[in-house]
């Protein structure tokens, strides 16, 4: 089909004239096809999926009443802008009994359609073109691919193992912190699973108080905590000169497809976050919010059985990898586990990266996970695993256990 000219139209941020015409097929996509392809090819053996990224449960019973129960009234169909004073009320009180951090919900908080909204609309307050952000991979890219919309700049700083996923913060340049902007932390992390300690997030604070940074701080997972109470930067002296925090309903309430969370922190930041919102979106549904609310007032209830059953799974998988060779420990949080590949089966095929290994893993043995090649070639597995009950759990960890340990993996 021959080009119009709206294909001279389209912006060089996104491919420009070429926009459309790429071939190269990425690594989710290529994954996804491995996945129709297996499961054509094998109609009557289950495909064990733990490359999903979102809990497996939905919504608490709670939840969902509140939320019938909101839908209808007149006073919740109109727009929500920027939020209804109840839900700030509620996050604010929340952020003080989870986290012992003093919210004030008039001006150091604003919801935004779920987190990643969130991480689209803060480079439209602070990137200028040539400015960078500061990134860490692997990771979630959403906030860096939007620095290079508005014409910014990444660094981008590994996460390795023996640094305990940590990114080293002092192997910047002079001329990329003059022109830094935005610090991008995630802990727990996705996909490695660490937690940051309090020591890391004050050298952090000092590191941007030095440097004249702001930190984004994604804490989505941070629910989700397997050694004492979850931790926030905002929480550490110093944090909210320095910092917003992106909070999220999604991993911690089993309400990812809600599209509810908050930024919250430094106010001048979470007021300039607040009036790009104002321009870009009229708020999420009251009634959403509403529901919400009661998820926050009862998340004592909620979410430590959450937080168990990942933990269960995670420990569960690490035991099963363990003795199969895999150099598996359980992570600080989140619900991933993220270990390194084989370096191939023993007098057969070789593994060239973790893409490779996982491709491998639908095709012969029918299990998905996801690959990251950034620092270290390690493949993610998710404990979000469809199963009907602890019984039906242990059945999927022994079922894995069967299918990788007839490979004889090198390491």
């Amino acid at each position: 089909m021959e080009d119009t000219y709206l294909q001279k139209l389209f912006a060089e941020r996104i491919g420009g004239e070429q926009f459309g015409k790429d071939t190269k097929i990425y690594k989710f996509e290529r994954i996804k096809r491995a996945k129709a392809s297996a499961k054509e090819n094998n109609p009557r053996s289950e495909l064990i999926d733990m490359g999903i990224g979102e809990p497996d449960q939905p919504a608490f019973e709670g939840v969902v009443n509140t939320l019938a129960q909101e839908a209808g009234k007149p006073e919740n169909r109109t727009y929500a802008d920027n939020g209804i004073p109840e839900f700030y009320d509620a996050a604010s009180d929340y952020m003080r009994d989870l986290y012992n951090v003093t919210i004030d919900p008039e001006t150091e908080i604003c919801h935004s359609i779920g987190s990643k909204i969130a991480m689209v609309l803060l480079p439209a307050c602070f990137i200028n073109p040539g400015d960078i952000s500061i990134m860490t991979v692997p990771g979630y890219p959403v906030l860096g691919t939007w620095t290079k919309y508005f014409g910014g700049d990444l660094v981008n700083l590994p996460l390795k193992k023996e640094n305990g996923f940590l990114p080293n913060l002092q192997s910047l340049s002079s001329d990329q912190l003059e022109r830094a902007k935005l610090l991008y932390l995630n802990y727990p992390n996705n996909p490695t699973g660490a937690s940051a300690s309090p020591e890391f997030f004050d050298a952090a604070i000092e590191f941007a108080q030095r440097n004249n940074l702001l930190i984004v701080s994604d804490a989505a997972y941070a629910p989700l905590n397997f050694d004492g109470e979850p931790l926030s930067i905002l929480s550490r002296p110093g944090g909210k000169d320095v910092a917003v925090e992106l909070h999220s309903m999604s991993k911690g309430f089993n309400m990812t497809g809600w599209r509810l969370g908050w930024v919250c922190g430094n106010k001048d930041a979470v007021k300039a976050y607040a009036t790009v919102k104002d321009n870009a979106d009229s708020g999420q549904f009251r009634a959403i919010q509403k529901a919400s609310i009661w998820a926050l007032r009862h998340h004592r209830e909620l979410t430590p059985g959450i937080v168990e059953k990942y933990q269960r799974r995670l420990q569960g998988l690490v035991d099963v990898l363990q003795e199969i060779g895999f150099d598996a420990q359980l992570p600080g949080g989140t619900f991933y586990l993220y270990v390194e590949i084989p370096k191939g089966i023993r007098n057969g095929r070789r593994f060239e990266n973790a893409e490779d290994f996982c491709e491998w893993m639908i095709t012969e043995k029918l299990i998905s996970t996801v690959p990251w090649d950034d620092a270290g070639h390690f493949v993610r597995f998710s404990a979000t695993f469809p199963a009907q009950d602890l019984e039906d759990e242990q059945r999927i960890l022994n079922e894995i256990k069967q299918r990788l340990m007839e490979a004889d993996f090198e390491f």
